[in-house]
């Protein structure tokens, strides 16, 4: 039987596979951070829960989101995501994946990848916290703090230090499994 963190939901294979397979392995491909990040971004005042398990119909609605097509979307596109079940309806932040788009292209442009620019804000060194207990944990940061500063200055949407210290847990910038957690480096 494997120890996981805490905040698993014990017995939810979709939250068992997350966390085993993908919470805090370090991402590198563009289309994947921005994914994560949309996500995020869709999470604020959500269960992460709530959104993983309609993370396949964002993924659908949003044409796997690559980059480049997502920027391009209009008020019509959106007119259709809001028609979708598989979305959360909220017009404000189904926008926000749109414009983020554009902003994550300029950050690509000037940087060379997502990557670069997120990790060049912990010197390319993924961060391990000593957490005896997942409520215990940090939920923002002063990297996040400063990172979400650089980011709403940029244009971005629906970013808070708590969404962006989420994004940091998730992608591996921070390591914040709990001690006893298998998956813990």
């Amino acid at each position: 039987m494997k120890t996981r963190c805490g905040w698993v939901k014990k017995g939810d294979l979709l939250y068992e596979s997350y966390h085993d397979n993908e919470w805090g392995v370090i991402l590198r491909d563009d289309r994947a951070i921005f994914e994560l990040f949309s996500l995020e971004t869709q999470a604020a005042g959500l269960s992460w829960l709530t959104i993983l398990k309609k993370r396949e119909g964002y993924r659908e609605a949003f044409d796997g989101f690559d980059i480049k097509k997502v920027a391009t979307f209009d008020e019509k596109k959106i007119d259709d995501i809001m028609q979708s079940a598989q979305v959360i309806k909220n017009r404000a932040k189904l926008i926000a994946i749109v414009e983020n788009a554009k902003k994550m292209l300029d950050i690509i442009d000037e940087f060379g990848s997502l990557y670069n620019f997120f990790w060049s804000y912990i010197n390319n060194r993924q961060i391990i916290n000593d957490i005896p207990n997942y409520k215990n944990a940090p939920c923002r940061s002063e990297i996040s703090d400063a990172l979400t500063k650089e980011l709403k200055r940029r244009g971005f949407k629906f970013v808070g230090s708590i969404t962006i210290y989420a994004f940091m847990q998730a992608c591996g910038m921070v390591d914040d499994h709990e001690n006893d957690c298998f998956k813990k480096e």
